[in-house]
């Protein structure tokens, strides 16, 4: 199955436009059959780290899917002209897939976070979706993998069956592992951030009206100041600095492209 390939660039970064039937329906059809397949889920830290990392800016175009995470980005496809685009984030796109793959029988695999924070997601998935199968858990240490690490891990994760890598690792760190290990893991890999520690409950989430307006990253800063501010104060703030240049550009175009045409 072919997720719509609607795309369109938000500074550099090509991003899907796409419901959340089309999102999960793609994943299911995708797991089902253990393609290997990678998805990034993008917000402004995504795109501006991609403007400013044409490496990264090459995972994300590359990606099989990118999805729309922080409401920003959706309201910007909405410019671009889709309108009604919802955000499709990590923590709820992980959630509603267990829950239909709890129903359909496929399994999932978490890679990232801590051991202790793996122990807490899966009696937390395990409560909500008592049919749901966790193939496995794995959390690797903080430092370069040797290369009998690397396959070893690779195997683990292919003779496990899963249909769907669930990756929490951070940004740009998950994304760079999954695009290093499509061709070589037979699932789906999603890099989902957070989400873990969403689910697991050692992170609270914003309320879910912060969420849907967009306020969700000032939460998040102020929970975590120390560690976030330089992220959020000065990525927000290049975000609305190359939007209003990419939409000022775009308006360029259309008024030069009528005059031509007159």
């Amino acid at each position: 199955m072919s997720v719509n390939t609607h795309r369109a660039s938000i500074l550099g970064a090509r991003i899907n436009a796409l419901s959340w039937n089309e999102a999960l329906g793609t994943l299911s059809a995708w797991g089902s059959n253990r393609e290997s397949r990678y998805i990034c889920i993008c917000n402004v830290h995504s795109v501006v780290t991609a403007k400013q990392d044409p490496r990264f800016q090459s995972v994300i175009n590359h990606a099989d899917m990118a999805t729309p995470d922080g409401m920003p980005l959706a309201w910007t496809l909405r410019r671009l002209g889709f309108p009604g685009q919802q955000r499709i984030n990590g923590p709820d796109l992980m959630w509603k897939y267990c829950e239909r793959a709890a129903a359909n029988g496929q399994s999932i695999f978490l890679y990232g976070s801590t051991d202790a924070t793996l122990d807490l997601l899966q009696n937390r998935l395990k409560s909500a979706f008592p049919a749901l199968k966790i193939a496995g858990a794995y959390s690797p240490p903080f430092r370069p993998l040797s290369t009998e690490e690397e396959q070893s891990i690779v195997a683990m994760i292919n003779d496990s069956g899963a249909n769907v890598v669930f990756v929490g690792l951070g940004c740009p760190k998950q994304e760079f592992w999954m695009a290093e290990h499509r061709g070589r893991i037979k699932a789906v890999m999603i890099g989902v951030g957070a989400a873990f520690d969403y689910h697991a409950g050692t992170i609270k989430r914003a309320p879910l009206w912060m969420q849907n307006s967009g306020f969700e990253w000032l939460y998040r800063l102020v929970s975590e100041p120390r560690r976030l501010w330089r992220r959020y104060l000065v990525t927000n703030s290049l975000f609305v600095l190359f939007i209003c240049r990419q939409f000022w550009q775009r308006r360029l175009n259309a008024t030069e492209s009528v005059r031509r045409k007159g």
